[in-house]
């Protein structure tokens, strides 16, 4: 099923400019706090209403500015879930779980009856919200959503609020209960590993503007765009001046890049992801840096070195080191230079 929203909207000073068509069941938004991500979903759901644009899932129109069409969120066949899951606290698991059914008293009970199964909330029917693991919740806040059978799941940062451990459990916990599933799931987040674990397409959003949508391997692989890059976890990404078709220097980092690939005319930006850097002992080669160490970190499984660059208003360049590598640096010492494989780097506009 197709999915396309056309979103604008202004407040105060304020503007969200969105648009994406798809055909991908998972979709990720991703982008800083106040980037207009829960906006976006709130749009769509019909709590916000947009000042022009549409929004048609298959034949299905949801709000268009021409026509004049805007459905109230009850005709929409939209679920969505609230970041604190926003279960009613006064009622018992399977009175939470029928509060969006309406109809035939026994299809409805049959209906919870089945969500409760399918969800693994047996033995749980009768207790309140309070008396529920974070799990537990978040199993009962699926099972309501899903007994009125949506054709969208909208998730608005679900797991902002768990720790680590418990955030990776209930991700996973979260993918299998939706696997089954057959319509659209958009999940908002500002995290980019829940969004590049969960989504098979993504949108990047940056102070209401859109950023880029896409295939999100393909995003992160290649993200083009300064914004995406810095979104997408990209911790070296410095001014560039291209020279030619295959030459780029970059001040900040004392150096000039040649590359075999060509180079358009529009960069104004080279990204290196912290991981990606080789370390050369002796004689300098091509497309490297030098070494000067401002500070280290150290971590169970990585240690995270801060280099200088050549000039004093240059960012420090972070240098990430998996443990595969620990023992070859104590033999060796600090490197004189690192390395930017062309493969691995980003050129941004």
């Amino acid at each position: 099923m197709s999915m396309e929203v056309k979103i604008h909207k202004k407040l105060g000073e304020y503007e969200l400019d969105v648009y994406w068509k798809s055909m991908k069941k998972r979709i990720g938004i991703l982008g800083a706090s106040g980037s207009g991500k829960s906006l976006t979903l709130k749009s769509i759901a019909g709590i916000e209403h947009p000042d022009k644009g549409y929004i048609r899932i298959g034949e299905h129109i949801l709000y268009d500015s021409d026509s004049g069409t805007c459905l109230k969120p009850q005709k929409r066949n939209v679920g969505y879930m609230f970041q604190n899951y926003a279960l009613f606290p006064a009622m018992t698991v399977a009175q939470n779980v029928g509060a969006g059914l309406s109809g035939d008293k026994k299809k409805k009970q049959e209906q919870v009856e089945k969500m409760i199964r399918h969800f693994r909330l047996e033995g749980l029917e009768k207790r309140l919200p309070r008396e529920l693991s974070g799990g537990q919740q978040q199993r009962v806040a699926l099972a309501r959503i899903m007994a009125y059978e949506p054709s969208v799941i909208l998730l608005d940062e679900p797991f902002s609020a768990l720790d680590v451990f418990l955030k990776d459990r209930l991700q996973q916990e979260m993918m299998e209960l939706l696997s089954d599933y057959d319509g659209t799931v958009i999940l908002v987040s500002h995290s980019r590993d829940e969004i590049y674990r969960f989504s098979e397409g993504l949108l990047i959003i940056d102070d209401g503007k859109q950023i880029c949508y896409g295939d999100t391997k393909e995003i992160f692989d290649h993200p083009k765009k300064v914004e995406a890059a810095r979104l997408t976890g990209c911790k070296n990404i410095v001014p560039a001046e291209r020279l030619d078709a295959h030459h780029v220097r970059i001040p900040d980092w004392g150096t000039c890049l040649h590359l075999k690939q060509m180079i358009d005319v529009d960069i104004t930006h080279i990204g290196l992801r912290a991981h990606e850097f080789i370390p050369v002992w002796g004689e300098r080669e091509d497309n490297c840096i030098p070494v000067k160490v401002k500070g280290k970190a150290e971590f169970p499984f990585e240690w995270k070195y801060f280099l200088k660059g050549e000039t004093e208003e240059s960012d420090d360049i972070c240098w990430y080191v998996q443990k595969t590598l620990w023992a070859e640096l104590e033999e060796k010492g600090i490197p004189d230079y690192l390395k930017l494989p062309e493969k691995e780097i980003l050129l941004l506009k």
